[in-house]
């Protein structure tokens, strides 16, 4: 098997891959058991799910290495990182790049915003320069042990600038070393399109809900040409409203029994953990 990020870049060849957002290692191991091929580590899932805190780049990268470490310890499927922007000026994503390379990442994403950053489907962004920008591009670029480890960069110009400075940042951010591009908070099928028409590289696509979007399906987005599809909240925002109704009914009847149809099982929950395989390895060092 290659690197991480060779058999992401794989996988994209071969066709539109779906990447789920795992907010824990539970949820890696079974976005894996039901056969996705990558996974999303999402700074606003991390945020939110792992520290209760809202999506503005308060997490450090001490944080956010320890999360990715436990997501790849978790499951073999290549892991896409939200490293947010990079935690400082370009000498500071270099090291970024080389934490998040090391906890096994394959690609890391590095976004465009001015720190407080905004989540990208909220108004009140502000932008840095392409010129600093690019240096944390050709930073990340040249840290990276790996040059399979995809370095993707997020532009979120056309929330504050428009579709077209959103086309030229992503141009100027390739010729930095940027491998793919993720544009954020396009407005419509027609924008999509439009991006994948006129960047000659692998496109992300943002399918986060409640925000300005579209919610395309998996095949319009291949017809387009995009390499991947994220869905960076969408199982924390189920599990979210699920446990929101399980307190309610549990309040309300003073027991949980009807709920039981909605939970995962204990055999499940082994299952997935590999109890059993656990135990027999257990067994086999007394063996001796």
């Amino acid at each position: 098997m290659g690197s991480p990020g060779q058999l992401l870049r794989e996988l994209a060849r071969e066709s539109t891959i779906q990447v789920p957002g795992a907010f824990n290692a539970l949820v890696a191991k079974m976005i894996a058991e039901a056969g996705f091929d990558a996974m999303y580590l999402s700074g606003a899932a991390f945020s939110a799910g792992q520290l209760a805190l809202p999506d503005v780049g308060l997490f450090t990268l001490t944080e956010l290495v320890e999360q990715t470490r436990r997501l790849t310890e978790a499951t073999e499927i290549p892991l896409i990182v939200d490293a947010d922007t990079g935690f400082g000026e370009a000498i500071n994503v270099e090291r970024t790049v080389r934490e998040l390379e090391a906890a096994g990442a394959a690609a890391i994403q590095l976004e465009d915003q001015r720190l407080p950053k905004r989540c990208g489907h909220l108004s009140g962004k502000a932008l840095v320069a392409v010129a600093e920008m690019c240096e944390k591009l050709r930073a990340a670029s040249a840290a990276r042990s790996d040059e399979d480890t995809v370095i993707i960069a997020r532009t979120d110009a056309r929330g504050v600038d428009g579709l077209d400075a959103a086309l030229g940042r992503a141009r100027e951010y390739l010729e930095a070393g940027a491998d793919w591009i993720f544009p954020e908070a396009l407005a419509d099928k027609a924008e999509f399109e439009r991006f994948a028409r006129e960047i000659d590289a692998p496109l992300v696509a943002n399918m986060t809900e409640f925000g300005r979007s579209p919610l395309l399906t998996l095949q319009e987005l291949a017809d387009l040409g995009y390499a991947a599809v994220l869905y960076p909240v969408s199982l924390m925002r189920v599990a979210m409203k699920a446990v929101e109704a399980a307190l309610d009914t549990i309040a309300a009847d003073g027991t949980q029994r009807e709920l039981l149809d909605l939970m995962q099982t204990r055999e499940e929950l082994y299952e997935l953990l590999d109890y059993d395989g656990l135990e027999e390895r257990d067994r086999s060092y007394g063996d001796g």
